[in-house]
């Protein structure tokens, strides 16, 4: 960084007690532009280690090589909401249709239980309705007859 040095009075018109005034001034000028210089360059050396140690956090490259399509997708996804596209009615519409479909499977399964509940409940009236007829068990436990 260069350094903005005054002409230190050695005997010539500057020394005369006015010139000297000015001179102590441009001193100071001089050395907090120096300082404004170092403190820019030791924030520029924390940013860049700061960015250097949140790449190996990171770990990018290797992450983007492992999984590119699923880093695609999140650089779309973040693109969308920087984007501002969150609060939007497409966002809403994208929103209830991933409910929907996020619920599908759990509507799918109580419906299953449920055939399933009246499946047993048809056999088991089955089987009460054989036993009284007297033409034997449909499916129903072993029981002694004529007792």
């Amino acid at each position: 960084m260069t350094t903005f040095q005054s002409n230190p009075g050695g005997g010539g018109p500057s020394s005369s007690g006015g010139q000297s005034q000015g001179n102590q001034g441009q001193d100071g000028f001089g050395q907090r532009v120096d300082q404004i210089g170092s403190d820019a360059q030791q924030l520029w050396d924390d940013a860049r280690g700061a960015v250097t140690d949140l790449q190996d956090t990171l770990d990018l490259k290797g992450r983007v090589q492992r999984n590119p399509y699923l880093m695609m997708a999140a650089a779309v996804g973040v693109g969308y909401v920087l984007g501002g596209g969150l609060f939007t009615r497409t966002t809403g519409r994208l929103l209830r249709l991933g409910m929907r479909l996020a619920a599908l499977p759990m509507v799918k399964d109580e419906l299953i239980g449920m055939a399933e509940m009246a499946l047993k409940g048809v056999e088991v009236g089955a089987g009460r309705m054989g036993g009284m007829s007297g033409t034997g068990n449909a499916g129903g436990p072993d029981r002694p007859q004529g007792s």
